[in-house]
């Protein structure tokens, strides 16, 4: 399906409703659960989630919802997740992304990679504006969901099994420069680290550092250190 036919089917409410959804679960969703979500019947919902399926939008599998199995675990039910191919559309035709990676690709080969994160943390102050640095973790997922990163808040221990070490950060179901990234990992997740130290800026109660896990955004953000006395 083309790319264009596919976004279409979302014109339809209630399938976007749906896809959103699921979408921002960053999981596997039954039926009933998107249905219960979306404010309509299970067999809409379900004929809308394999719409979405067969327009290549949502993948869709099987699993116990039960979590148990054996004899009398029931059966196993349809979830669906956001499927992992890329689409958009531009009209008239553009090809960004050959330019970004051939950009990359010379910057790469030149040795670019101070001057490309400098001028990210540029661009990410620049975005920023007068405002101060965010205020805190719930204030930092704010200003990444405006700019499609899709944060999520999770607790992270620094230290296998030491639960006084826990700590919230903010990691990012979404790299809007993934298809970059894939092909160029040190530059351009070094550019969006230094886009985000500017966009949410460095001086603040919040830093962003490299963690990078797969299929997510290479960067999170997390508490700042509090200052030691010498360096106060």
């Amino acid at each position: 399906m083309e790319d264009i036919d596919a976004i279409a089917v979302l014109q339809d409410p209630v399938r976007r409703r749906l896809y959103e959804y699921v979408a921002a679960q960053g999981r596997e969703v039954g039926r009933n659960e998107a249905a219960e979500a979306a404010g309509v019947a299970r067999t809409l919902a379900a004929h809308h989630l394999d719409r979405l399926t067969e327009a290549g939008l949502l993948e869709s599998g099987s699993r116990r919802l039960t979590g148990r199995s054996g004899p009398g675990a029931g059966r196993p039910a349809k979830v669906y997740t956001r499927a992992r191919a890329e689409r958009s559309v531009s009209l008239p035709a553009r090809d960004y992304r050959t330019a970004a990676e051939l950009l990359a690709e010379a910057a790469e080969e030149a040795g670019l990679d101070a001057g490309l994160c400098a001028a990210a943390r540029r661009r990410g102050e620049a975005l920023r504006g007068d405002a101060a640095p965010c205020g805190g973790l719930e204030e930092a997922a704010k200003v990444l969901a405006g700019r499609g990163y899709e944060p999520r808040l999770e607790v992270a221990e620094h230290a296998e099994g030491a639960a006084e070490s826990a700590a919230p950060v903010v990691r990012m179901r979404n790299c809007p420069f993934h298809a970059v990234a894939e092909r160029f990992p040190p530059l351009v997740c070094g550019m969006n680290l230094a886009l985000l130290e500017g966009l949410l800026g460095t001086n603040g109660p919040v830093r962003a550092r490299m963690d990078p896990r797969p299929g997510e955004c290479c960067v999170v953000v997390e508490a700042a250190e509090a200052p030691t006395p010498e360096h106060l």
